[in-house]
């Protein structure tokens, strides 16, 4: 049996105490007010260019950004004018950029939040995609790993509450996430008019409370039946769970698609992808083997899980590298196609991430692809436990930052940086998700018992 330390539970509980302070000073940094707006930018030196930048937003989540020469000339309220005709025409475009930007700094801490809930919300949801996976296809190699899968996925539970309630206090209209749920902006949109039987609050939580409950609810059947099937005299649990596994990945498959569509695409409610169901998927599986990997590592570091041996690794950083190599795949297809047909809504997508987001856009591209090649490709790495943990740390680095360039730019715009609120929700969700996957572990023997595998599974070398 494992037992938690002392140690492990306390840097998690601190983690999730830091987190929670540095979260809710985000809150209260955030400006109230436009006037708050305009002294943050005048004291960053924002009136005091020649040519500064307009940022235009139709409410549509579509951003442009268009250059005005203005003269050095300046009225008693410190607006920069062209001339007496057009004085009422640039404060009506500053008062409407002074809003925009107030609604994006709002939406910063509630942004870093959900960037951060969905990302191991998602570890813990790839991982129960690769557990049934091993069920449905009746794996000899992994039956020694499945105690650490179950610890993972049990964060479906607490995860998912905490998606569900972001996603109704989207639609109680506390944020401005999701631009589709706002009255105003409904009225003057016909694009997003003609998807409203589709986004629309009700039924938009309807579905995520059928997404949520149908992964937390296959997760425990898997789960209870695997631990029935440890007192068991026969195969009868094994066998129920193959079924299950089965029934999980076709509903799986097809609710993580219209997640993906709901949770993130909706973000952008005038852009869509038909890959954007199997990217996001790409994205949770690889980060979800990644931790299953990095757990059973430092599991055996502390000299846990002696039935592990390196060629268990060895197949762990084999799918690392293999999924790394299909999300550059989907990633690359969906890039290109819309790059190249250049078809104005749907290439703004990208050129708002090019433009404003370029760092984290092409240093996730390169994180995710070009170091698990580099790293992972020869075999023999593959077995060295420091190689795995420091390729799967820059891994899942990667992809936060690629749920980070999803969800900023429809959210935050051009208004984004790494701040208190970023760094406070990975802390917070980071500690949430360490006490619970292995104050799981805790429950149950690290090995189990009576799977027809599982002395395939103990003797395995590749």
């Amino acid at each position: 049996m494992y037992t938690l330390s002392s140690k492990l539970k306390l840097t998690a509980i601190i983690c999730m105490i830091v987190g929670a302070i540095g979260l809710i000073y985000g809150f209260i940094a955030a400006p109230g007010s436009v006037e708050e707006v305009r002294e943050m930018m005048a004291s960053h030196g924002e009136h005091e260019d020649e040519t500064h930048q307009e940022v235009t937003h139709n409410e549509e989540g579509i951003e442009g950004a268009t250059e005005h020469n203005l003269s050095k000339e300046k009225n008693d309220a410190g607006y920069e004018i062209e001339g007496e005709g057009e004085h009422a025409e640039a404060g009506s475009h500053e008062d409407e950029h002074l809003e925009h930007v107030l609604h994006q700094l709002q939406n910063k801490p509630w942004a870093a939040i959900y960037v951060a809930a969905f990302f191991f919300f998602m570890i813990s949801l790839g991982t129960l995609a690769f557990y049934a996976i091993q069920y449905a296809a009746q794996a000899g190699w992994s039956p020694v790993l499945f105690r650490v899968m179950e610890a993972i996925s049990a964060y479906l539970l607490p995860g998912g509450i905490i998606m569900f309630v972001l996603l109704v206090l989207s639609g109680l209209h506390l944020n401005h996430l999701f631009i589709w749920m706002d009255p105003e902006v409904l009225a003057k949109d016909e694009i997003i008019q003609n998807k409203s039987s589709y986004l629309n609050v009700p039924f938009f939580l309807i579905r995520a409370a059928i997404y949520l409950g149908g992964w937390i609810f296959f997760g425990y059947l898997l789960r209870r039946n695997s631990l029935r099937n440890d007192d068991a005299n026969d195969n009868r649990w094994f066998k129920t769970n193959f079924k299950l596994a089965a029934g999980f990945l076709v509903f799986f498959i097809v609710t993580e698609s219209m997640m993906s569509w709901d949770w993130i695409m909706s973000l952008d409610p005038h852009w869509f992808s038909t890959l954007f169901g199997w990217y996001v998927f790409a994205s949770m599986f690889v980060s979800g083997i990644t931790t299953i990997a990095l757990v059973t590592i430092y599991l055996k570091s502390r000299g846990y899980l002696p039935f592990v041996n390196n060629s268990h690794i060895h197949d762990l950083a084999k799918f690392m590298f293999g999924i790394s190599i299909f999300w550059t795949y989907l990633w690359f297809s969906q890039f290109m196609l819309i790059w190249y047909s250049n078809i104005p809504e749907e290439v703004v997508y990208f050129i708002s991430r090019m433009e404003d987001y370029a760092l984290p856009f092409f240093g996730m591209v390169a994180i995710n692809f070009l170091f698990p090649v580099l790293v992972l490709m020869n075999s023999d790495y593959k077995r060295v436990n420091w190689f795995v943990v420091m390729t799967g740390i820059v891994v899942l680095i990667g992809h936060y930052l690629d749920i980070f360039v999803m969800v900023m730019p429809a959210t935050v715009g051009e208004s984004w940086f790494i701040g208190i609120p970023e760094i406070s929700a990975v802390l917070f969700f980071g500690g949430l998700f360490t006490f619970v996957v292995f104050n799981a572990l805790t429950k149950a023997p690290l090995l189990v018992k009576r799977n027809p595998f599982l002395k395939e599974s103990e003797n395995y070398h590749y």
